[in-house]
């Protein structure tokens, strides 16, 4: 009979059955391929076995052979979500014919195609890769590596992959592929070995049959394995056994388990990457192997896989042309091996960022083996010796490159040889598992035999290999595991689904809604005759489909009625019964089992269809979960697997328990386990368990009773079949209702209860006892697990009591004194029995009290260490340490796995766990810490803590849930770390302690550089109508902030905008004719478009970068519009009317302009690639320049590196002259000193200086040459790079040669070439390295002064012989050419050098003589190279800059405004007063360059100065002497060095000087001029004020480039200066504004900053408050910069340690997170800061609480939480009455949460006053809340928070100090009342150990925890009664830490004295 009910008690109902058809089969249907798919032809599964049933299961894919009828497979795996969080659902990959279709999806999300693929051929077998991109591919860092993960798509002559980024690959493959197996690497392959394999020839090496391919851009090969030989020495070699199959591949742990088809054994390897040493052993193999077959092995391999390439076709046979290699002899000529050229292979080492996309067919096919080599035509052939592949000498390369291997496999074990050896024992399914404990079996299916072979194995303790262990046989048609809850299915033979966990069985699966296998009739499955309880029972169909749960189920089928004796066989086949109707038309047998996934599996059924079941969880309530782990924890394996096995079949048995029964099952189930008869129990017999979960009744409960009465019940209950069972010892599954037959009273059942000692867990009691409290103490720190503290507090005192453990039960009485009563039922445990129990080590005779350690800690009272369970008892892990580390200032206790704090609890086996623990809990970041609470914090948010997410540390959340008392100290350290956080802290510690300011910014600065929160996305709609003026996209938001008093942005737009129409106004004379008119109105407009064609460039400043492109749209480029409109009827007028002549090609550069401006509104953050680059090519031709300009543009911005070299190389062969220009100097700024080869190539082709002597003549336009000139100095700036700077040296120079070359415009490019050489040898000054012999310097003295010109060196020598037919020059040096050029190198090689001798060379000429010798404008040049030389000499005043003028010309120079000359017959005053204008002009800008972007305001004022100097010297009468044009050019200049000191400030006086310059229109305002004065004012604002100069040496060098004060003369002239370089400024431009944005309303506002200077040589360290948003100084002068209060949270950036972090701020639009404090408001609502909630109640201090009106508080907070709790609990309602005084008390305490910014203490306020009302009213029925009162006010009279106040006075108090000392006397007077209403005599029972009456129990707790009084045990022994007086009874009480008020209290009653001393 026992065995029976074991059998039915030990069933485990599966859950949700659900038909399962693979979502891609209907997917295909109308998928648009379907048509030539034909799946309707589609064969059931059923047909596809054979007759005996144990054929494979049909979508396995370890059965890919090509079947005729199979066209579809599948398989399944765990949803893989992108984010990372846990997710619970399958992903499905279906494929059929050409068809691939991943689809994801489950029970509560829809599924869904993610993807589908069609392929060219048949899919052979797809499947899910992850592969590794990484830089170096050894094993140690490979979880750091990037993973790239791929669906790769098998296909019979290639393999396609995709990854979810969405790059493509197509590999094709050298040889017929058989199986593809993804591993923990890459791919690896098993080659088939096909019948046409062996080419007649002589005997040789096999080929390799495993290859790999890590990568899909790598080569595939083949595999080594390592294994041990006989002698002990282990081999190296390549894979090459046939016999060997893969049977099955796993990545964690990476093995590999094949199968040798010769010997029938199994083995099991571990696959590893290849060590070096090891890969070399096996590519010398050939040279040690003297025979010859040995030589071939890896070269002939090599060849093999090479000669493919040449376009056979491996489709044929693999090895066709195999034997033809190893016959002839191999000789270099041999045309049928070519060598991979190395441009191919170049192509092939591209980055992997490439998308090989692009070229499949150029890269990847002749990269590897050939790709679509069906073809045999010579086109082919073509292909593969494409001139592009052997351009470089593709025979140089050595014969055969041997291919280097990349992974291998370790022999691991292999199984013995069985006695009777099979032919066909290969597993047909492998898999890992793990049983409850975590040992891991390899489980493999030996179909042929229905075994199951589970190997246990595990890691060794160096976790270098793995251990295999002994080897279980179970009986099995088939298994899957089930591993989310470590078991596994185990289909047997006669068609039963069993559990087991490891090789333990659990019990046998019930499917609901599936009949049990012994009601088929059918004979298809033999079955072992089965005795009496197996007789198969047939049942009607109308019944099987009518109510499921009717059917009998299992072999002990129990027929429901109450007369057993019907189990009698004759019986059974009865007239109930319907004899012919078999099951064969049913005939639903599970046939096998697949695609199992977390816990769900689907069993495929003999008819063909397939149904999907989940199996169910251990536990589902956490509270028995945590119990289970504790319980497992502690018992030995063998003894947790049994009991889990118990608890799992009760819990999980048909009908289980509902969620809150669960803990009631597990209740009975531990104490029966116990010995415990539960159904005598007072407390456990009153479980209600919804439904009885006897399986005898569980049937009938499903049907509502319409005949049954309840005499059936009756019946059944005195049967005996009810006693006996009853007394059975099995009835855990019996929980039944109490009932109401049994008529005995409490009374009876507390006399003869004992336990059983045979049971399970009888010994282990005191064990688990123990670590249930421990989990009790962890609960009772979750606040949310209140309910099951509750619970799990009535078990413990059972087992406390029948334990005799006095001092917990009191323990337990004090927490919950109405749930533990001082007396109970106690079961005896029989005294002979006791000393079986073992009573571990680690048990406490004194109960551990987590609340107790804290109390002592605080008080400083030493503490034992407190007990935790690794994993389980985290929280109070947690606390302790906390409290150590802040309490009691231990910094050690975090490190060393704190033993004096804690002690760990573990059982001897367990060792290595322990190990693994302690590694977890070490610090991961080295982040700047200094005080204890910041050490705190910090570790909090790294420690590992909770059990189901690991990945986070201690969070916001799990504060919240600690009990406020427990909270607090954590708390105090997380306010004092809010204060002033230290900036580089990780997102979690910011989120913390509460700075969402902090932690969003952490959060931005790990997204990758993309839109910023400040990017405007929508162009205002206003802007959408007109017409586009290339201004729209400039951040409104931000710049109205900057400037918010005035329109000065509208007006900088009116004045940059070159879209629109200009108004021309011209008075029409009576004397002038229509014909006249129309001419003049043209003339006038052409000399307004002199300046409109100026605007582009100041535009392109103007909105730098300030646009992120839409991929999918063209860049718009607002067009220049040259026309205008006459007023007053608004006639166009128009240039090209032909009345006037327009200078041919007038508006080519200006075109160049605007396509520059608006390239660079791009942001370097963009998302940009090749193809966009090349969609935006216009279709028209005139539109090229412009184009040309966006070019260059997108080099300065850094996106012209993507474009691709084919791209490149195509715009350049096109031979339009801009577009190379824009190129050229765009590649070379987006390649800024890299040296980088390849564009030194590119621009070397367009210098001839560059190019070897023989080289063909190219033409190349001049401008062009200029371009690729600078383009070198760009390239290789800063570099010193000696044959650059040779040639450049001797450019400057260039003779002009015969035939007008270099004739022309030679002085753009003398200056092109200084400049070049000045930026290669950038500030190297006197230290070039190796270049002593050039010269340099005095080279560049004479270029600049004169002389005779040396002998030209170097190898163009033969260039120069013929001199120029053109122009005469001579043997001396043309001053005039290359002048410029040299001072410009100088001033840049010796930049900053402050070279005196250098410097005098460039002082200005002190003689008249001299004078006249030098071009004025060349003493511009030479001031500015001077100062820049000496650069720390300039000063920011005129004092300074008049110094720069020699004397003669100072004291002779005219002033400009007098009226009379001076005359003087030896002084030309000409020369004077123009040599002194440009020496000031130099001395002007070389202030700009040394102050830009500094908004130094004397430099600003001195140069402002000489601004209006200048303007007044322009209308001065004399003016005519110095000549306009030369004081234009100096306005310009110093306008210029204006704008510069003031960069992106859009300062007003200098605007209005640009707007008053802007009129200036005609006389001698050239275009060159208007080009200067919008510089200056796009300088002015510079990207829209966020962007600022720099005064780095690169920068100086292209402000030098771009601002050079020589200006065209009009559209087209580049005769001195090409215009393209004007644009280099962005090079010097840097981020420099920083805007506060509002963490909570996201919008940027206003901050105050201050900003600290490092100390120099000028001034002292220096502080200066900013009002951001703000353009920083330049960073490498700021020691810091902070954020100051009051309004918003302190935030400081240190930048001592390295600006690494504010660049990364600045460069994503500057955005700084910033948070309002509570109670304040934002500088927009508030400028003076008179409405903050401080401010309003400062007058008043006493009537605080009533001032402070809870409606204001909206105003300063934008809490959700607080906004509430004023709106319900501070305003007054109509009848207020006795509440008045707690809304007040409401009110006040919200005003000081909000006031002292700690509104995370509003809950404990609220707490704290509840506690102490409800103790007021003796309600207490928990003691929790008065432990944490007590901790509060124990932690603020701590020492340790005593000595932090005193440390820091101005600390805000963190608990009202007026608020604490009420709570305390409040309570302190409550107890006291007690005590004197009768309470002594309660506590005098209790002291004296009698017991005490119900109603005062509670109270009686309270005042036991609050005064700390001992447990009675613990008292002296001596008896109450001893002591005389209070001094003895002090001093007896001393070594119990008892506190002197609680003695006080105590001391009547012990002195006998019954009148209690009150105080």
């Amino acid at each position: 009979m026992s065995n029976f009910y074991e059998e039915r008690a030990t069933m485990i109902a599966a859950g949700d059955l659900q038909e399962f058809v693979p979502f891609g089969r209907d997917h295909c249907k109308h998928h648009p391929n379907a048509l030539n798919l034909q799946l309707r032809q589609l064969q059931p599964a059923s047909e596809l076995w054979s007759s005996d049933g144990a054929a494979g299961l049909v979508g396995s894919l370890q059965e890919v052979t090509i079947h005729e009828k199979q066209k579809e497979s599948w398989q399944l795996r765990k949803g893989v979500s992108e984010i990372g969080e846990e997710v619970d659902y399958d992903e499905e990959l279906y494929m059929a014919g050409n068809m691939v279709i991943w689809s994801k999806g489950s029970k509560s999300q829809a599924l869904a195609v993610y993807k589908a693929f069609t392929v060219d051929s048949p899919v052979q077998q797809a499947l899910w890769c992850d592969f590794i991109i990484s830089q170096d591919k050894s094993d140690k860092d490979y979880s750091s590596d990037e993973v790239e993960k791929c669906i790769c798509i098998l296909q019979s002559s290639c393999i396609n992959m995709h990854s979810i980024e969405g790059k493509d690959y197509i590999a094709s493959l050298p040889f017929q592929v058989a199986n593809v197996w993804p591993t923990k690497y890459g791919l690896l392959f098993e080659r088939s070995n096909s019948s046409c394999e062996v080419p007649p020839g002589p005997p040789r090496e096999p080929l390799p049959t495993l290859f790999s391919m890590l990568h899909p851009l790598d080569e595939i090969t083949p595999l080594v394995c390592k294994s041990a030989s006989l002698f002990g020495s282990s081999r190296v070699q390549y894979v090459v056994d046939h016999a060997m199959k893969i049977v099955f591949l796993h990545t964690d742990p990476s093995i590999v388990m094949t199968y040798d088809t010769v010997q029938g054994l199994h083995s099991v390897w571990a696959l590893r990457r290849v060590k070096t040493e090891e890969g070399n052993v096996v590519l010398k193999f050939s040279e040690q192997g003297g025979t010859p077959q040995n030589v071939a092995t890896s070269s002939s391999l090599t060849a093999h896989l090479r000669s493919l390439s040449k376009g056979d076709s491996p489709v044929t046979s693999p090895f066709q042309n195999y034997s033809s290699i190893h016959s002839q002899s191999r000789s270099a000529s041999s045309p049928s091996l070519h060598s991979r050229s190395p441009s191919i292979s170049n192509m092939a080492a591209l980055s992997r960022a490439h998308s090989p996309a692009l070229g499949v067919y150029s890269f990847s096919g002749v990269q590897r083996f050939s790709l679509s080599s069906h073809s045999q035509s010579p086109k082919r052939h073509s292909f593969s010796h494409s001139p592009s592949s052997n351009s470089n000498g593709s025979f140089l390369a050595p014969e055969t490159e041997p291919i280097v291997p990349e992974l291998c496999i370790d022999h691991l074990w292999t199984e013995t040889v069985p006695r009777l050896r099979k032919k066909n024992s290969q597993a047909s399914k492998v898999f890992i598992t793990s049983d409850l404990c975590g040992q891991k079996f390899l489980c493999y299916l030996v179909e042929s035999e229905l075994q199951l072979r589970c190997v246990k194995f595990q890691e060794s303790n160096d976790k270098t290999q793995l251990i295999f262990g002994s080897v279980t046989n179970i009986q099995a048609k088939d298994a899957a595991p089930v591993e989310k809850i470590d078991t596994m299915l185990v289909l047997e033979s006669s068609g039963n689904l069993v559990l087991y966990t490891g090789v333990v069985r659990v019990g046998k699966v019930f499917i609901p809604g599936l009949p049990a296998p012994s009601l088929t009739m059918s004979n298809t499955m033999p079955r072992p005759s089965t005795p009496l309880d197996g007789v198969t029972t047939a049942n009607p169909l109308s019944k099987l489909l009518g109510s499921l749960d009717e059917v009998l189920f299992e072999d002990a089928s129990v027929l429901v009625s109450p007369v057993p004796e019907l189990r009698d066989s004759s019986k059974l086949h009865d007239s109930l019964y319907n004899e012919d109707c078999t099951f064969q038309q049913l005939g639903t047998y599970i046939h096998s089992i697949r695609d199992p996934v977390r816990n769900r599996v689907t069993l495929e059924l003999s008819n063909g269809s397939m149904v999907r079941i989940t199996i169910p969880e251990i536990a589902t309530s956490e509270l028995v979960q945590t119990c289970l782990q504790a319980i497992k924890f502690i018992l030995p394996k063998e003894i947790a697997v049994q009991m889990l096995v118990k608890w799992y079949s009760v819990h999980s048995a048909p009908g289980g328990p509902s969620d809150h029964s669960e803990w009631n099952l597990f209740v009975t189930c531990l104490m029966n386990m116990m010995g415990y008869n539960t159904d005598r129990l007072a407390w456990t017999r009153n479980f209600d368990f919804e439904g009885s979960l006897s399986p005898v009744i569980a049937p009938k409960k499903a049907r509502p009773s319409e005949t049954g009465s309840d005499d059936d019940w009756e019946y059944l209950l005195n049967s005996d079949y009810h006693q006996n069972v009853e007394s059975h010892l099995l009835n855990r599954s019996l929980c039944l209702s109490p009932l109401e037959v049994s008529q005995m009273k409490d009374e009876d059942f507390s006399q003869n209860l004992s336990l059983d000692s045979s049971t399970l867990l009888f010994t282990h009691i005191p064990a688990i006892f123990f670590v249930l409290h421990l989990v009790y103490e962890e609960l009772k720190l979750n606040t949310l697990m209140g309910e099951g503290v509750r619970s799990l507090v009535e078990l413990l005192v059972q087992l406390a009591r029948d334990l005799k453990l006095e001092p917990y039960v009191d323990h337990y009485y004090r927490d919950f004194p109405t749930l533990v009563r001082t007396t109970g039922q106690v079961c005896i445990i029989d005294q002979g029995h006791t000393g079986f129990m073992q009573y571990p080590s680690f048990f406490t005779p004194e109960p551990p009290s987590v609340y107790q350690w804290v109390s002592s800690c605080l008080k400083g009272e030493g503490m034992p260490p407190y007990p935790y369970l690794p994993g389980i008892c985290e929280r109070g892990r947690l606390v302790v340490l906390s409290i150590a580390l802040y309490i009691l200032g231990d910094e050690s206790s975090l490190s060393d796995e704190s033993s004096q704090y804690l002690s760990r609890i573990s059982i001897a086996p367990q060792k290595p766990q322990a190990e693994q623990e302690e590694s977890r809990f070490s610090f991961r970041h080295s982040t700047s810490v200094s005080s204890l609470g910041e050490r705190l914090v910090v570790w909090m948010t790294n420690v590992e803590f909770s059990l189901f997410l690991p990945s986070q540390g201690f969070t916001l959340r799990d504060l919240e849930t600690l009990p406020f008392g427990i909270a607090l100290p954590i708390r105090d350290a997380i306010y004092h770390c809010r204060e002033q956080p230290a900036s580089d802290w990780p997102e979690a510690v910011c989120l913390l302690i509460g700075r969402q300011d902090l932690s969003k910014q952490a959060c931005e600065g790990n997204l990758p550089k993309g839109k910023s929160v400040l990017s405007s996305d929508v162009p205002s709609g206003t802007e959408t109508e007109e017409e586009d003026d290339g201004m729209n996209d400039m951040n409104q938001e931000v710049m109205s902030l900057i400037w918010s008093e005035d329109l000065r942005v509208q007006d900088v737009r009116r004045l940059l905008q070159s879209a629109h129409p200009v108004r021309v106004n011209v008075v029409q004379y009576p004397e002038l004719s229509d014909h006249e008119f129309i001419e003049e109105k043209e003339n006038r407009l052409l000399q307004l478009c002199q300046r409109t064609m100026a605007l582009p460039v100041g535009r392109g400043m103007f909105t730098l970068f300030s646009y992120h492109p839409v991929p999918t749209e063209p860049l718009p480029i607002p067009k220049l519009n040259l026309t205008g409109r006459a007023p007053p009827r608004n006639t166009t007028v128009d240039l090209n009317s032909g009345n006037i002549d327009v200078p041919p090609n007038m508006t080519s550069w200006a075109s160049f302009h605007n396509g520059v401006a608006a390239g660079l509104k791009i942001a370097p953050a963009s998302q940009i690639d090749s193809a966009w680059i090349v969609y935006n090519k216009p279709k028209h031709a005139e539109l090229a320049n412009e184009y040309a300009g966006f070019l260059m543009a997108l080099g300065l911005n850094g996106h012209l590196t993507k474009l691709a070299t084919l791209n490149i190389h195509d715009y350049l062969t096109k031979g339009h002259e801009m577009t190379s220009i824009g190129l050229l100097l765009g590649v070379a700024a987006a390649k800024l000193g890299t040296m980088d080869m390849s564009v030194t190539r590119l621009l070397s082709i367009h210098i001839p200086a560059l190019l070897p002597p023989t080289s063909t003549e190219l033409d190349v336009p001049h401008n062009v040459q200029v371009a690729a000139v600078v383009g070198i100095g760009l390239v290789y700036q800063g570099t010193a790079h000696r044959h650059t700077a040779e040639v450049l040296l001797a450019e400057i120079g260039r003779p002009p040669g015969p035939e007008m070359e270099y004739c022309t415009d030679r002085e753009s490019y003398s200056l092109a070439a200084g400049l070049a050489l000045g930026m290669v040898c950038l500030g190297h000054g006197s230290n070039l390295i190796g270049m002593s012999d050039l010269n340099v310097p005095e080279q560049l003295y004479q270029y600049m002064v004169g002389g005779h010109r040396r002998f030209q060196a170097g190898m163009h020598r033969e260039k120069h012989k013929s001199p120029s037919y053109q122009i005469k020059e001579g043997d001396t040096i043309n001053v005039d050419v290359t002048c410029p050029g040299a001072t410009l190198a100088l001033a840049m090689i010796y930049l900053k050098t402050n070279n005196r001798s250098i410097a005098d060379w460039l002082r200005a000429p002190d003689t008249m003589y001299l004078l006249d010798f030098v071009k004025p404008e060349f003493l511009l040049l030479r001031t500015l190279a001077r100062c820049l030389i000496l650069w720390d000499d300039i000063l920011p005043n005129s004092k300074w800059v008049d110094s720069n003028v020699p004397q003669i010309i100072r004291e002779n120079s005219i002033s400009l405004s007098e009226i009379e000359l001076p005359c003087s017959e030896d002084l030309n005053l000409e020369t004077l007063s123009q040599a002194h204008v440009y020496i000031i002009a130099g001395a002007c800008l070389s202030l700009g360059f040394r102050f830009a972007g500094s908004e130094n305001l004397s430099a600003f004022n001195c140069l402002h100065k000489f601004a209006k100097d200048f303007m007044t010297y322009l209308s001065a009468p004399n003016a005519s002497v110095t000549g306009p044009y030369n004081l234009e050019t100096c306005l310009s200049v110093v306008l210029l060095s204006l704008a510069m000191v003031m960069a992106g400030s859009g300062n007003l006086k200098v605007l209005q000087l640009c707007r008053f310059l802007h009129m200036k229109t005609g006389g001698e305002m050239n275009y060159g001029f208007h080009l200067a004065h919008h510089m200056a004012l796009g300088l002015l604002f510079l990207g829209g004020g966020r962007y600022s100069l720099s005064t780095s040496d690169s920068s100086i060098a292209a402000l030098l480039c771009a601002l050079y004060p020589h200006f065209p003369a009009h559209s087209t002239d580049n005769r001195y200066h090409l215009q393209a370089l004007r644009h280099l400024y962005v090079l010097a431009a840097e981020p420099r504004l920083l805007v506060p944005v509002d963490v909570d309303t996201n919008m940027p506002c206003y901050a105050l900053l201050e900003v600290t200077y490092k100390g120099t040589q000028w001034y002292e360290q220096t502080k200066e408050e900013l009002m951001a948003p703000t353009l920083l100084p330049e960073l490498h002068l700021l020691k810091q910069i902070k954020v100051k209060g009051p309004r918003y949270w302190e935030l400081l950036i240190d930048l001592s340690k390295g600006t690494q972090h504010l660049k990364s701020i600045l460069s994503k639009d500057g955005v700084l997170y910033v948070k309002l404090r509570a109670g304040q408001l934002s500088y927009k609502e508030d400028p003076m800061g008179w409405q903050s909630l401080l401010a309003q109640t400062v007058a008043n201090r006493n009537s605080e609480a009533r001032a402070f009106k809870p409606e204001t508080i909206s105003t300063f907070t934008s809490d959700p939480a607080l906004l509430s709790f004023a709106e319900y609990f501070c305003k007054p309602t109509v009848n207020v009455g006795q509440k008045q005084e707690l809304l007040d008390l409401f009110s006040s305490v919200l005003y000081e949460c909000v006031t002292q910014e700690t509104p995370e203490m509003l809950p404990a306020y609220i707490a704290m006053d509840q506690a102490v009302r409800r103790l007021g009213r003796r309600e207490m029925s928990e003691t929790s809340d008065l432990w944490q009162i007590k901790l509060v006010l124990e932690f603020f009279s701590s020492r340790s928070h005593q000595e932090r106040l005193q440390n820091q006075p101005k600390r805000g108090l963190f608990m009202n100090s007026e608020f604490l000392p009420v709570v305390k006397c409040t309570i302190d007077n409550i107890l006291d009342q007690w005590l004197q209403a009768g309470g002594d005599r309660c506590v005098h029972a209790y002291l004296s150990g009698q017991p005490c009456e119900e109603p005062q129990l509670s109270m009686l707790a309270c005042f036991l925890v609050y005064h700390a009084v001992p447990a009675p045990q613990r008292l002296p022994s001596a008896g109450l009664e001893g002591s005389t007086s209070f001094a003895e009874l002090l001093f007896r009480f001393k070594q119990l830490k008892m506190p002197v008020r609680a003695l006080l209290r105590l001391a009547p009653l012990l002195l006998g004295n019954p009148q209690p001393m009150v105080m």
